[in-house]
């Protein structure tokens, strides 16, 4: 059960807090497909008690898509104090603790899965952090930093024993990066160390994946990050699946009608340009599988405008409709 601070969910499903990608946009539109908690993208403590405006943008959460939690990243004790302090004037419904972050740029400067180096620290940090802050105070990590080092049973009983009501573990460590198979053997083992929910991370791609995952580990949540990038639709097919039902499949017309509304939600937060421009990585999701997709993308990568890139998604969809070897439905990820 993910029992954390107000929220009661069983099978809980999380959508993983993704550097431009988690933004009040999409986080909307995994609302709306099922998502049962979403979190913003990474905050840079440091960047956020200087005031940063693109930091503190990242703060900016709506109802509509609650219950949200804000992640905190930093490798300083004050900063991220400091930052927790702020972020909770944003009211989200948790505050999350980034300590798997793999990039070099962060985990190298002592941030994200670099405090695991310092096990301590790292309950030093997520104690100052409780104390700090009403709200709950949760913890992103991995299994350790290396294969040499898996210490994730210590650092589990750590983070629970600092005051922090949830983990998440990514399964694999922080040498991994995104590579090589997610070890979730380490759920249960983490499950029996601590008392606080545990929310597995890490190689879930698919519906079948996070029914799987519940199945083989019993953990309290699932995260998903990639595999929703693609296909945010896994949210909605995996609670099919957990309710006993079949997964329905995605048919290309909810897929063109799925990504303008996704867009229109970025054209509501942003200028046109500041919009259209980075939605262009979720164009090859939205239209995978569906033939003579690359000739359309092309075509979008060029505009600049709604209303063109509207008029061509919709003269696509025709162009589909009227293809003999159309399928009824296109399978994702």
């Amino acid at each position: 059960m993910f029992n954390v601070g107000k929220i009661n969910i069983d099978k809980a499903l999380l959508l993983a807090p993704m550097e431009d990608v988690t933004d009040i946009a999409y986080r909307r539109l995994c609302k709306e497909l099922g998502a049962d908690v979403v979190y913003t993208e990474f905050v840079n403590s440091d960047g956020l008690i200087r005031s940063n405006k693109k930091t503190e943008k990242k703060l900016e959460i709506t109802d509509q898509e609650r219950p949200v939690g804000i992640q905190i990243y930093g490798g300083n004790l004050e900063p991220m104090v400091e930052a927790a302090k702020i972020a909770e004037t944003r009211n989200p419904e948790i505050i999350d603790i980034n300590a798997g972050c793999w990039v070099k740029k962060i985990a190298g400067r002592g941030a994200g899965a670099g405090l695991l180096k310092d096990i301590c620290y790292l309950q030093t940090m997520i104690e100052s952090i409780v104390k700090a802050v009403q709200l709950p105070v949760t913890v992103k990590t991995r299994i350790g930093w290396d294969t040499t080092s898996i210490n994730i049973l210590e650092v589990a009983k750590r983070i629970e024993d600092a005051g922090a009501v949830e983990l998440t573990l990514h399964c694999r460590t922080r040498a991994q990066g995104h590579s090589g198979d997610a070890d979730w053997s380490w759920i249960p083992k983490v499950k029996e160390a601590v008392k606080i929910p545990v929310a597995l991370n890490g190689g879930v791609f698919s519906a079948q994946d996070v029914k799987r995952a519940f199945n083989e580990t019993n953990a309290d949540a699932v995260m998903i990050a990639r595999g929703a990038i693609e296909h945010p639709w896994i949210f909605r097919e995996a609670k099919q699946l957990l309710n006993g039902g079949t997964a329905h499949q995605v048919t290309p017309n909810e897929r063109i009608e799925t990504a303008l509304r996704h867009l229109r939600y970025s054209l509501e937060i942003r200028d046109v340009r500041g919009a259209i421009i980075p939605f262009r990585k979720y164009y090859a999701g939205y239209l995978k599988g569906l033939h003579g997709s690359k000739e359309v993308r092309q075509k979008l990568y060029q505009q600049l405008e709604y209303a063109p890139i509207e008029e061509i998604l919709y003269k696509y969809l025709d162009e589909l409709k009227n293809h003999e070897a159309l399928p009824n439905t296109i399978n994702g990820e």
